[in-house]
Protein backbone atom coordinates (compact mmCIF):
# COMPACT_ATOMS: atom_id res chain seq x y z
CA UNK A 1 0.00 0.00 0.00
CA UNK A 2 1.59 3.39 -1.44
CA UNK A 3 2.03 6.52 1.04
CA UNK A 4 0.80 9.38 -0.09
CA UNK A 5 4.17 11.30 0.70
CA UNK A 6 7.11 10.54 1.79
CA UNK A 7 8.07 11.67 5.73
CA UNK A 8 5.47 13.74 7.76
CA UNK A 9 2.56 15.10 6.49
CA UNK A 10 1.26 18.96 6.66
CA UNK A 11 -0.88 18.01 9.25
CA UNK A 12 2.98 16.75 11.39
CA UNK A 13 4.45 20.04 10.39
CA UNK A 14 1.24 22.13 11.98
CA UNK A 15 1.21 20.28 14.60
CA UNK A 16 4.96 19.33 15.35
CA UNK A 17 7.10 18.28 17.95
CA UNK A 18 5.39 19.94 20.91
CA UNK A 19 2.31 18.73 20.35
CA UNK A 20 3.21 15.30 20.54
CA UNK A 21 5.20 16.26 23.97
CA UNK A 22 2.09 17.65 24.83
CA UNK A 23 -0.73 14.77 24.25
CA UNK A 24 1.87 11.88 25.24
CA UNK A 25 2.05 13.71 28.39
CA UNK A 26 -1.92 14.20 28.13
CA UNK A 27 -1.84 10.19 27.20
CA UNK A 28 -0.08 8.51 30.16
CA UNK A 29 -3.46 7.31 31.64
CA UNK A 30 -4.69 5.15 28.86
CA UNK A 31 -8.63 6.20 27.82
CA UNK A 32 -9.93 2.91 28.42
CA UNK A 33 -13.41 3.78 28.16
CA UNK A 34 -16.09 5.98 26.47
CA UNK A 35 -18.13 6.34 30.01
CA UNK A 36 -17.73 5.93 33.87
CA UNK A 37 -14.53 4.58 35.93
CA UNK A 38 -11.83 1.87 34.70
CA UNK A 39 -11.56 -1.41 36.42
CA UNK A 40 -8.11 0.75 37.46
CA UNK A 41 -10.18 3.54 38.46
CA UNK A 42 -12.69 2.56 41.26
CA UNK A 43 -15.55 4.52 41.99
CA UNK A 44 -15.10 6.76 45.52
CA UNK A 45 -17.31 5.46 48.48
CA UNK A 46 -20.72 6.41 48.37
CA UNK A 47 -20.74 7.58 44.88
CA UNK A 48 -23.37 5.87 42.45
CA UNK A 49 -22.29 3.02 39.93
CA UNK A 50 -21.53 4.19 36.61
CA UNK A 51 -21.74 1.23 33.53
CA UNK A 52 -18.78 1.51 31.24
CA UNK A 53 -19.09 1.41 27.64
CA UNK A 54 -18.40 -2.47 26.12
CA UNK A 55 -15.82 -2.34 23.45
CA UNK A 56 -15.85 -5.59 21.16
CA UNK A 57 -12.89 -6.60 20.01
CA UNK A 58 -12.83 -6.61 15.60
CA UNK A 59 -10.62 -8.74 13.31
CA UNK A 60 -6.54 -6.98 13.22
CA UNK A 61 -6.33 -7.97 9.18
CA UNK A 62 -6.72 -4.83 7.12
CA UNK A 63 -10.06 -4.42 5.57
CA UNK A 64 -10.90 -3.92 2.18
CA UNK A 65 -14.18 -5.76 1.45
CA UNK A 66 -17.77 -4.14 1.06
CA UNK A 67 -20.00 -4.87 3.10
CA UNK A 68 -22.44 -4.10 0.06
CA UNK A 69 -21.45 -7.70 -1.32
CA UNK A 70 -19.06 -7.74 -4.75
CA UNK A 71 -20.41 -4.78 -6.57
CA UNK A 72 -20.06 -2.92 -3.69
CA UNK A 73 -17.74 0.22 -3.42
CA UNK A 74 -16.73 2.04 -0.08
CA UNK A 75 -16.20 5.69 -0.46
CA UNK A 76 -13.37 6.83 2.42
CA UNK A 77 -12.70 10.04 3.14
CA UNK A 78 -9.70 11.33 4.85
CA UNK A 79 -7.78 13.91 6.91
CA UNK A 80 -10.78 16.08 7.93
CA UNK A 81 -13.38 17.49 8.88
CA UNK A 82 -12.67 21.16 7.34
CA UNK A 83 -15.19 23.49 7.53
CA UNK A 84 -14.88 24.05 3.69
CA UNK A 85 -14.65 20.90 2.27
CA UNK A 86 -16.57 18.79 4.52
CA UNK A 87 -20.00 20.18 4.16
CA UNK A 88 -19.73 20.43 0.69
CA UNK A 89 -18.98 16.40 0.17
CA UNK A 90 -21.96 15.92 2.73
CA UNK A 91 -24.01 17.81 0.37
CA UNK A 92 -23.05 15.60 -2.61
CA UNK A 93 -23.36 12.53 -0.43
CA UNK A 94 -26.65 13.43 0.64
CA UNK A 95 -27.85 14.75 -3.11
CA UNK A 96 -26.91 11.00 -4.23
CA UNK A 97 -28.09 8.93 -1.20
CA UNK A 98 -24.69 7.36 -0.46
CA UNK A 99 -23.40 6.57 3.07
CA UNK A 100 -19.45 7.36 3.46
CA UNK A 101 -16.60 6.70 5.88
CA UNK A 102 -15.07 9.74 7.61
CA UNK A 103 -11.27 9.21 8.50
CA UNK A 104 -11.06 12.05 10.66
CA UNK A 105 -7.40 13.00 12.37
CA UNK A 106 -7.92 13.75 16.06
CA UNK A 107 -7.02 17.21 16.09
CA UNK A 108 -9.32 18.36 13.52
CA UNK A 109 -12.40 16.55 15.38
CA UNK A 110 -11.60 18.32 18.46
CA UNK A 111 -11.18 21.39 16.04
CA UNK A 112 -14.42 21.13 14.51
CA UNK A 113 -16.88 19.37 16.60
CA UNK A 114 -20.08 20.39 15.09
CA UNK A 115 -18.75 19.18 11.63
CA UNK A 116 -18.21 15.71 13.28
CA UNK A 117 -21.62 15.75 14.87
CA UNK A 118 -23.15 16.74 11.16
CA UNK A 119 -21.24 13.46 9.75
CA UNK A 120 -22.81 11.44 12.16
CA UNK A 121 -26.18 12.52 12.14
CA UNK A 122 -26.29 12.00 8.52
CA UNK A 123 -25.80 8.21 8.96
CA UNK A 124 -21.83 7.92 8.07
CA UNK A 125 -19.26 6.23 9.74
CA UNK A 126 -16.16 7.32 11.50
CA UNK A 127 -12.62 6.05 11.31
CA UNK A 128 -9.70 7.25 13.75
CA UNK A 129 -6.78 8.55 11.32
CA UNK A 130 -4.40 9.26 14.38
CA UNK A 131 -3.77 12.24 16.44
CA UNK A 132 -1.33 14.26 13.79
CA UNK A 133 -1.34 12.26 10.46
CA UNK A 134 2.14 11.34 11.19
CA UNK A 135 2.96 8.98 8.10
CA UNK A 136 6.24 7.79 9.39
CA UNK A 137 4.06 6.57 12.83
CA UNK A 138 4.98 3.28 11.85
CA UNK A 139 8.95 3.72 12.29
CA UNK A 140 8.07 5.05 15.81
CA UNK A 141 7.98 3.42 19.22
CA UNK A 142 4.71 1.67 20.58
CA UNK A 143 4.34 4.50 23.11
CA UNK A 144 4.19 6.84 20.46
CA UNK A 145 1.90 4.94 18.13
CA UNK A 146 -0.54 4.49 21.06
CA UNK A 147 -0.77 7.63 22.34
CA UNK A 148 -1.69 8.59 18.82
CA UNK A 149 -4.58 6.12 18.38
CA UNK A 150 -6.02 6.31 21.78
CA UNK A 151 -5.88 9.99 22.13
CA UNK A 152 -7.42 10.50 18.26
CA UNK A 153 -10.19 7.62 19.51
CA UNK A 154 -10.95 9.90 22.71
CA UNK A 155 -10.77 13.21 20.83
CA UNK A 156 -13.19 11.89 18.01
CA UNK A 157 -15.64 10.13 20.27
CA UNK A 158 -15.76 13.08 22.66
CA UNK A 159 -16.22 15.73 19.14
CA UNK A 160 -18.96 13.39 18.25
CA UNK A 161 -21.17 13.32 21.00
CA UNK A 162 -19.98 10.08 22.36
CA UNK A 163 -20.36 8.10 18.80
CA UNK A 164 -16.98 6.05 18.50
CA UNK A 165 -14.52 5.61 15.36
CA UNK A 166 -15.37 1.62 14.29
CA UNK A 167 -12.29 1.72 12.36
CA UNK A 168 -8.75 2.73 12.26
CA UNK A 169 -6.44 3.92 9.11
CA UNK A 170 -3.05 4.41 9.54
CA UNK A 171 -1.67 7.98 8.08
CA UNK A 172 -0.39 6.67 4.74
CA UNK A 173 -0.83 3.38 5.24
CA UNK A 174 1.58 3.01 7.92
CA UNK A 175 0.17 0.08 9.93
CA UNK A 176 2.36 -1.85 12.16
CA UNK A 177 1.46 -5.56 13.67
CA UNK A 178 1.21 -3.63 17.04
CA UNK A 179 -1.01 -0.79 15.60
CA UNK A 180 -3.49 -3.04 14.21
CA UNK A 181 -3.91 -5.43 17.10
CA UNK A 182 -4.20 -2.04 19.78
CA UNK A 183 -6.64 -0.64 17.32
CA UNK A 184 -8.67 -3.93 16.98
CA UNK A 185 -8.65 -4.14 20.45
CA UNK A 186 -10.55 -1.36 20.69
CA UNK A 187 -13.42 -2.38 17.91
CA UNK A 188 -11.59 0.05 15.26
CA UNK A 189 -10.94 -2.90 12.30
CA UNK A 190 -8.22 -1.81 10.41
CA UNK A 191 -8.82 0.11 6.95
CA UNK A 192 -6.94 -0.01 3.85
CA UNK A 193 -7.99 1.01 0.18
CA UNK A 194 -7.89 -0.19 -2.62
CA UNK A 195 -8.30 2.57 -5.26
CA UNK A 196 -6.12 5.87 -3.87
CA UNK A 197 -7.04 8.70 -6.25
CA UNK A 198 -4.54 10.67 -5.78
CA UNK A 199 -7.20 13.51 -5.04
CA UNK A 200 -4.38 15.53 -2.78
CA UNK A 201 -2.47 15.92 -5.78
CA UNK A 202 -4.90 18.00 -7.56
CA UNK A 203 -4.91 16.41 -10.76
CA UNK A 204 -8.34 17.45 -11.92
CA UNK A 205 -11.82 16.17 -11.88
CA UNK A 206 -12.11 14.23 -15.09
CA UNK A 207 -8.21 12.55 -13.91
CA UNK A 208 -9.83 11.61 -10.10
CA UNK A 209 -12.59 9.75 -11.96
CA UNK A 210 -10.53 8.32 -14.31
CA UNK A 211 -8.17 6.52 -11.66
CA UNK A 212 -11.75 5.40 -10.38
CA UNK A 213 -12.85 3.58 -13.29
CA UNK A 214 -9.23 2.42 -14.39
CA UNK A 215 -8.31 0.91 -10.74
CA UNK A 216 -11.88 -0.18 -9.59
CA UNK A 217 -11.21 -3.66 -10.38
CA UNK A 218 -8.90 -3.57 -8.04
CA UNK A 219 -11.08 -3.54 -5.36
CA UNK A 220 -13.76 -1.36 -3.91
CA UNK A 221 -12.71 0.82 -1.50
CA UNK A 222 -11.99 4.52 -2.79
CA UNK A 223 -9.64 6.87 -0.65
CA UNK A 224 -10.43 10.74 -1.47
CA UNK A 225 -9.90 13.41 1.23
CA UNK A 226 -11.72 16.40 2.60
CA UNK A 227 -9.21 18.37 4.00
CA UNK A 228 -5.05 19.42 3.21
CA UNK A 229 -5.98 21.80 0.72
CA UNK A 230 -8.41 22.87 -1.98
CA UNK A 231 -10.82 19.75 -2.36
CA UNK A 232 -12.97 21.91 -4.96
CA UNK A 233 -11.53 19.14 -7.56
CA UNK A 234 -12.74 16.16 -5.34
CA UNK A 235 -15.99 17.69 -4.82
CA UNK A 236 -16.64 18.10 -8.49
CA UNK A 237 -15.21 14.24 -9.10
CA UNK A 238 -17.84 13.07 -6.29
CA UNK A 239 -20.71 14.92 -8.17
CA UNK A 240 -20.30 13.48 -11.30
CA UNK A 241 -18.73 9.87 -10.05
CA UNK A 242 -21.46 9.19 -7.44
CA UNK A 243 -24.20 8.75 -10.42
CA UNK A 244 -21.88 7.27 -12.74
CA UNK A 245 -21.28 4.36 -10.91
CA UNK A 246 -24.93 3.88 -9.54
CA UNK A 247 -25.48 3.38 -13.42
CA UNK A 248 -23.15 1.07 -13.64
CA UNK A 249 -24.48 -1.05 -11.04
CA UNK A 250 -22.45 -0.39 -8.26
CA UNK A 251 -24.13 0.12 -4.75
CA UNK A 252 -22.49 2.41 -1.87
CA UNK A 253 -21.59 0.46 1.52
CA UNK A 254 -19.63 1.06 4.13
CA UNK A 255 -15.60 -1.83 4.19
CA UNK A 256 -16.58 -4.81 6.31
CA UNK A 257 -15.89 -5.09 10.06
Amino acid sequence: MARHSGGRSWYGKLVGAALGVTLLAAGASVWTAQAGPTSDSPPKAGAPATPRAVVKPVAISIAHASEAGARGVNITIDDGPDPVWTPQMLDVLREYGVKATFCMVGTQARAHPDLVKKVVAAGHRLCNHSVSHDTAMDKASEAYQKQQILDAERMITEASGGVRPVYYRAPGGAFTPYSRKLAASRGMRPLGWNVDTKDFERPGAAAIIATVERELPNGPTLLFHDAGGDRSQTVQALRKLLPRLKEQGYTYGYPVR
